[in-house]
């Protein structure tokens, strides 16, 4: 069975950064798109970013200029860089994949704590 674990989560204080990690227990060439969502308390989930092969980077206007989403295929791991963080950006995050032939995606991790104090 396929497995994404996120790490990285913490708390910090507001305009400090953090980054998580998502690794998976196969080649992640394997996934067509690859995203973080994020759940804040009390919240529903919210996608932060994702990124497909082939494209670009997206990003939730809340975080643009902040987040950077990247990948290392030699690792199998995908990479959640945060910086500028918010107490608005205190969540549970998860990551999620997807393969060339699904719609949705079916793939997803356990989540990350992050908390962001003022």
């Amino acid at each position: 069975q396929v497995q994404l674990v996120e790490s990285g989560g913490g708390s910090v204080q507001a305009g400090g950064s953090l980054r998580l990690s998502c690794a998976a227990s196969i080649s992640i060439n394997n996934f067509y798109c690859m995203r973080w969502v994020r759940q804040p308390p009390g919240k529903g989930r919210e996608g932060v970013a994702f990124i497909c092969d082939m494209s670009t980077p997206e990003y939730a206007d809340s975080v643009k200029g902040r987040f950077t989403i990247s990948k290392d295929n030699a690792k199998n791991t995908l990479y959640l860089e945060m910086n500028s963080l918010k107490p608005e950006d205190t969540a549970m995050y998860y990551c999620a994949a997807r393969g060339p032939s699904d719609p949705d995606y079916k793939i997803w991790g356990q989540g990350t704590q992050v908390i962001v104090s003022s």
